[in-house]
């Protein structure tokens, strides 16, 4: 099985993916006019705003969702593997690819807005809905939402699952299996209340955990104060080839730093569109704003911290794949994973560095499973628009538990390797449609920044810039039009 698994994943992520994410990002950098650096004072704006509703949840709470599905145990585990295969070079490559990837995630946040609708008393939408109203497919769009819902449904979720009880095993000897069930039965708790339950516990939960881990960086960094000049000179010769020990695994670096990025933060990959679209904003441009700042959130200060910490302690081994002995070994034996983070914050916190990241993980990891199965539900409710079988939500929640604990309990490798499939199957297809839609995510950042230019608020009205089927636009305007 993990054989077959392995393959999969090689084909996946060969390096065709690797160039379409880089060249995607960089096209949207372009086509935007770097629309993810200009725009970074708006942003921390629009992070401020409230606007919960009975249909829709906050600008924030949609950015806390998404940002508790970017931000998981691919920021901790997902980089030391990036470091363990393509050396410190990685750390630079995934930095390129967050800054290109906050394009691509503006683009995809703000086609799930236009594109959005109301179903079930809540605001639906997606890389589906976008597919069908936008490029007019809906074979390919159902198709689109099947492969998502396997993805998040099934395989996906267990690679937070399983490092969640890898680390607890590590940190406090608890079994695996114990594990599994104290994390199902705190998911079932969340998940069977609703999206209102899993926003307001992401727009709690996402906050303090971001800001104590990187207070711990910080600590560390300043326990190896003069280690940091070498540190960022070795990420940065690492990443040209011009250091003697890993100059001759540039392609890996820019492979494993290109690959976890995307894993990580998945710009572009579709996975954030679905918060994105239940948020209340009157102007879908604010949400690609929104969420394109969420990529620096979890690459470039959370992904970064961790980096930091594994290298500036030398707490890595580095083995290329192909390769028949390691270029590095500072940690005979240590597996690449979290187990290099636990050991980087135990060199200056001794006893409680593995207690602190396990349980750091838990919680980065148990808000990504929130998302993923507010994702899953989505392309439920995409496939049954009219609800006629309310009870596909239910036998949905029951296998997305079992996937969990099943997780929990199953080797790291197969777990990683059915997430690779599951991202990388979803990246292939969103990266392509969101060219294919580029010209009316632009009309609407156009519009934006015609109106901001104008001293507005913006207000969005798809007939003013020609765009078609996005109904629940039409009706906001009327609507806002009236009561103004």
């Amino acid at each position: 099985m993990e054989a077959i698994v392995n393959t999969l994943v090689d084909y996946i992520w060969g390096n065709a993916l690797v160039y379409l994410a880089l060249g995607v990002g960089l096209y949207f950098t372009v086509i935007t006019k770097a629309v993810q650096f200009r725009y970074i004072p708006e942003m921390i704006r629009l992070l401020r705003q409230r606007g919960e509703t009975n249909e829709g949840i906050s600008s924030f709470q949609a950015f806390c969702m998404a940002l508790s599905g970017r931000v998981g145990v691919g920021n901790i585990a997902g980089v030391a593997t990036a470091i363990a295969a393509g050396g410190p070079g990685a750390v630079f490559w995934m930095g390129v690819m967050a800054f290109l990837g906050g394009a691509s995630a503006f683009i995809e946040s703000t086609l799930a807005q236009v594109y959005k609708e109301r179903a079930d008393n809540q605001y639906r939408g997606g890389s589906p809905y976008y597919i069908e109203k936008g490029l007019k497919l809906k074979g390919f769009a159902v198709f689109v939402a099947i492969v998502i819902c396997i993805s998040y449904g099934i395989l996906v979720p267990g690679i937070q699952a399983n490092t969640i009880a890898a680390s607890f095993n590590t940190a406090f000897h608890l079994p695996p299996f114990i594990t599994g069930i104290i994390i199902v039965v705190l998911l079932a708790l969340i998940i069977f209340g609703g999206i209102k339950r899993i926003a307001r516990v992401a727009d709690k939960v996402v906050p303090i955990m971001a800001v104590a881990y990187v207070l711990l960086t910080i600590i560390i960094l300043g326990a190896n104060l003069s280690e940091i000049p070498a540190m960022l000179t070795l990420i940065v010769t690492s990443a040209f080839g011009t250091n003697e020990i890993f100059g001759g695994i540039v392609g890996a670096a820019i492979a494993w730093g290109v690959r976890r990025s995307v894993f990580s933060n998945v710009a572009g990959a579709g996975e954030a569109t679905f918060s994105s679209a239940a948020a209340e904003v009157s102007h879908p441009a604010k949400q690609g704003l929104v969420q394109a700042f969420s990529i620096y959130i979890d690459t470039i200060i959370v992904c970064t911290a961790t980096a930091l910490m594994i290298l500036i302690t030398g707490m890595y081994n580095v083995t290329p794949p192909g390769a028949t002995a390691p270029l590095v070994e500072n940690v005979p034996g240590l597996v690449a994973g979290t187990a290099y983070t636990q050991a980087a914050v135990s060199t200056v916190f001794h006893n409680l560095g593995s207690s602190f990241v396990a349980i750091a993980i838990f919680l980065f990891a148990f808000t990504t499973l929130m998302a993923y199965y507010y994702i899953a539900e989505t392309t439920i409710v995409y496939l049954d628009k009219k609800l006629q079988y309310p009870i596909l939500k239910f036998v949905l929640k029951v296998i997305f538990l079992i996937v969990v604990y099943i997780g929990s309990v199953q080797s790291v490798s197969l777990m990683w390797g059915l997430g690779d499939i599951g991202f990388g199957s979803m990246s292939y297809l969103n990266f392509i449609v969101i060219v294919l839609l580029s010209r009316p995510a632009i009309k609407v950042l156009r519009d934006y920044d015609r109106q901001k230019k104008a001293g507005l608020d913006p207000i969005f009205d798809p007939r003013k810039v020609g765009i078609e089927n996005a109904d629940f636009w039409i009706t906001y305007s009327d609507k806002y039009k009236k009561n103004k």
